[in-house]
């Protein structure tokens, strides 16, 4: 672990409030004589064995923001770059200027999270908005805490860093579970108890990543919200578009958006002599399930007694969930 006494980058001279501000760290950051946490103590990297929990993260994050003066770095804003595993893909120009005018009044009162690269260089993990308001208000440097810490580990401190704010938005969050199983071969289970979500909500989320890009682009940018994007997971990829434009044109509310897709799959489908034993019982309980579940679901008649019902899964761990949700999991476990 870096501090303040061993980096070239870290020396910290007596200085007034003034002279804080202009070096970026307000004067009204909390003092505390706090400087390790559970994260230090237990140690980083290695596997899965060694992940961070959410409690220790939330440690971690309080360190951060609850570190004195005499425990941060001085770093140069050219020493720092912006972390590989940030998940926001959008930062809003306005706010960043909102943030800029803060910090010209009060210097950037919480430091950055860092670790540290080779030749003086430092990867940004949590803090990258503050880096860049720091830029925009012509500060040199940025006070931060350096930790030692492993990829998968950062990635895992920048989503959950980005999570509590309320802007990151669910397709990113998403992106950022995905990068976790993709490029840690995390499960669901992992990913989930990494973040602190149930594994329901973890698998909903990922089948965003599902959606028509077009829709995707929607959610991004606020058109739609996550209830209107699962509704829409029921249908094909090109249905998805034509009516995420509906429900963005006539504003419609996920409850609405439930119904629209529930009738249109009824107008989409060909219609062939199968369709004619479907009677609206059928199809009242095929759209009940399809809304419990979260994903598409067909009942199939064969005659007048006999039929099938089919629903969709994206993979093994949305299977796992469905049968959850059936309170067949259980039952299979005993087998």
């Amino acid at each position: 672990m870096a501090t303040a006494k061993t980096k070239k980058a870290s020396t910290v001279t007596k200085k007034t409030p003034a002279a804080s501000v202009k070096r970026g760290l307000g004067k009204s950051v909390v003092m505390t004589n706090k400087t390790t946490s559970n994260v230090s103590r237990r140690g980083l990297g290695g596997g899965a064995k060694n992940l961070l929990v959410p409690t220790d993260i939330d440690s971690l994050l309080d360190e951060v923001k609850n570190t004195s003066k005499d425990s941060v770095m001085y770093i140069k804003l050219s020493d720092l770059q912006p972390g590989h595993y940030q998940p926001r893909t959008f930062m809003d120009d306005t706010l960043l200027n909102e943030l800029a005018d803060s910090i010209r009044e009060q210097g950037v009162i919480q430091p950055l999270l860092v670790r540290k690269l080779k030749d003086n260089r430092y990867e940004i993990i949590a803090g990258e908005r503050r880096f860049r308001a720091a830029k925009i208000a012509g500060l040199l440097e940025v006070p931060a805490l350096v930790k030692s810490v492993d990829d998968q580990n950062a990635a895992i401190i920048a989503l959950i860093e980005n999570m509590q704010r309320a802007d990151l938005n669910a397709l990113e969050e998403a992106k950022g579970v995905k990068r976790l199983i993709d490029e840690f071969s995390f499960t669901h289970e992992q990913a989930s108890k990494a973040i602190g979500r149930s594994r329901s909500f973890t698998t909903n989320l990922l089948r965003l990543l599902n959606l028509a890009e077009p829709v995707q682009k929607m959610l991004s940018d606020g058109q739609l919200d996550m209830g209107h994007a699962r509704a829409l997971l029921a249908t094909d990829l090109g249905t998805q578009i034509i009516l995420a434009n509906q429900v963005i044109n006539k504003n419609l509310s996920v409850r609405e958006t439930e119904k629209l897709v529930a009738t249109s799959s009824q107008k989409i489908r060909p219609k062939s002599k199968k369709d004619k034993n479907v009677d609206a019982d059928v199809l009242m309980v095929q759209r009940a399930l399809s809304d419990y579940l979260q994903t598409k679901v067909n009942i199939k008649l064969v005659g007048k007694k006999k039929g099938s019902l089919v629903f969709d899964f994206s993979d093994w761990d949305h299977l796992n969930d469905l049968l959850d949700k059936l309170g067949l999991n259980e039952y299979l476990a005993s087998l």
